[in-house]
């Protein structure tokens, strides 16, 4: 029992405000996008836009975005994973590009917060140049290079694993410009690692609201590396 001026230790707890359960939600769901492996990859990302959606009362907006992607070749009954696997080598290992995917759909519903944004100038050159760029073959020095750090980092920033760069421009109903990059570490003996290439190379860009087969601009290397 509580003695005398003590108070029981739940007493005014309750339940957090709804606003203080969105931002919680929202601070998970884009830490989840940028390294989407630690956080259990895309069912962790699916069970986050529901439970977030749920919250706003975007339920029906949420599924008609799945919709949209079923329309779009970019969801399958396993997923972006199952759509991304039949581009993209080891596409099921393709975690920034799947979540790219999704973070396109967090830019729309305004939940997405970038990690830089980007000016009118760069913006045009991304949109208008993005595709005709990807015509020759690009490592991910070069898309840093070129374009500047992205907006959002999709997959873990070891320079030697397969991630995305996706750049974010003002309208959040305009795509995500996303640059898939690609490498894989081969099997050796004794310590250290094995990698094809000594940083990833570009395999794709993609942009637009169209179908998947649309959207996606492959690299030399890329269209070698089609599944």
């Amino acid at each position: 029992m509580n003695g005398p001026g003590r108070q029981d230790d739940t007493e005014g707890l309750g339940l957090r405000s709804s606003g203080e359960i969105r931002s919680y939600l929202a601070d998970q769901m884009n830490a989840a996008l940028r390294r989407p492996g630690m956080y259990g990859g895309e069912i962790a990302l699916r069970l986050l836009f529901a439970t977030l959606a749920h919250v706003e009362r975007l339920d029906a907006r949420w599924e008609a975005e799945l919709d949209l992607l079923r329309a779009r070749g970019l969801f399958t009954s396993t997923g972006v994973t199952g759509a991304l696997d039949g581009v993209l080598p080891d596409g099921r290992s393709q975690d920034g590009a799947i979540a790219s995917v999704y973070a396109e759909i967090a830019a729309r519903f305004g939940w997405l917060v970038p990690d830089r944004g980007l000016s009118a100038a760069e913006q045009s050159a991304l949109v208008q140049q993005a595709a005709d760029w990807a015509g020759d073959d690009r490592t991910l020095g070069e898309v840093l290079s070129t374009w500047g750090a992205p907006s959002v980092w999709l997959g873990g920033k070891n320079p030697l694993y397969p991630k995305t760069l996706a750049y974010l421009v003002d309208d959040p109903q305009a795509p995500l410009v996303c640059f898939h990059l690609w490498n894989q570490i081969e099997p050796r003996e004794g310590p250290g690692l094995n990698p094809v290439f000594p940083e990833p190379m570009m395999l794709a860009v993609r942009l637009g609201h169209g179908p998947l087969s649309t959207t996606l601009t492959f690299t030399p290397e890329g269209q070698r590396r089609r599944p």
